[in-house]
């Protein structure tokens, strides 16, 4: 019998709040909003609460949770993972953090040329002894956005940027959240959607939509934060965060803009960090 170091005692005193394996790369399959699957591949950080006693945790059991999923992984049996997580490491919380990307096709708004978009998703969950639940959902999405302020007092023309939308949000007891309809909402908040592929029509389109419809980072931020808001108000959601960065083309510098409303949980925005639990007002 080999000797388990990691079960040894440890006098310090402290617990730890997390720890396990980061930076796994697993296949992951999504169901589509519009029928069928899509297949990618996720980057996995799977953790669990240490007590003050334990020296250390079993790092390969980790991967024992995860591939006991027979390389058919998804968002739906994620509880099956924490639940097997909580159970093989005896640990009172485990969390679990996906982080993939998603493709979905865009045609261009005037030829109608086919192209395929990238979003960054991501997907977190945790549970506890005590049977408490918690998970968020999130997209990245691109748009351009035009100055309001550079169109009213320029000759010609106005400036115009790409403008990151995060948008994480924590869905209700029982409600499905889907990712096509976050990136929905990011991308009707800028001055115009971004295309794969952009014939010259195309790009006349969109040139002169961005102008007809100029948007400042406060724009984008409160046109996404109305919508989550009405999912709020459905109780769709319990909670939900925005923000926006202006990646500017005439400054050296960017614009910045976030809304957080909602419950406070246990995972918590990225701007404060993943799975740390969060101080209730």
């Amino acid at each position: 019998m080999l000797k388990d170091i990691q079960q040894l005692s440890d006098d310090r005193g402290i617990e730890i709040d997390q720890v396990g394996v980061s930076n796994v790369r697993y296949p992951l399959t999504l169901p589509l909003r519009e029928g069928g699957e899509f297949h990618t591949v996720a980057d996995v950080s799977m953790t669990v609460s240490l007590p003050h006693h334990l020296k250390g945790t079993h790092m390969s059991r980790f991967m024992i949770a995860l591939n006991e999923r027979n390389h058919h992984f998804h968002p739906e049996n994620v509880h099956i993972v924490l639940d097997e997580l909580l159970d093989k490491l005896d640990a009172k919380e485990a969390y679990v953090d996906l982080t993939f990307p998603i493709f979905l096709e865009r045609r261009a708004p005037v030829t109608g040329q086919r192209g395929l978009l990238d979003y960054r998703c991501i997907f977190r969950a945790m549970t506890d002894r005590d049977g408490e639940h918690d998970k968020l959902v999130g997209v990245k999405a691109n748009v351009s956005s035009l100055c309001p302020c550079s169109k009213e007092i320029s000759d010609r023309g106005a400036h115009n940027q790409r403008s990151e939308v995060t948008i994480d949000v924590r869905p209700s007891d029982d409600a499905f959240i889907w990712f096509e309809d976050l990136i929905d909402i990011a991308e009707r908040s800028g001055s115009c959607e971004l295309y794969p592929v952009l014939k010259r029509p195309d790009e006349k389109y969109v040139t002169e939509r961005a102008y007809d419809n100029p948007k400042f980072v406060e724009d984008i931020v409160r046109d996404v934060a109305g919508d989550l808001s009405n999912m709020l108000n459905l109780s769709q959601i319990a909670w939900y965060y925005v923000e926006i960065n202006n990646l500017e083309s005439i400054h050296n510098h960017d614009a910045f803009a976030k809304v957080e409303r909602g419950e406070a949980g246990k995972l918590v925005s990225p701007k404060r960090g993943s799975f740390v639990e969060s101080v209730k007002s």
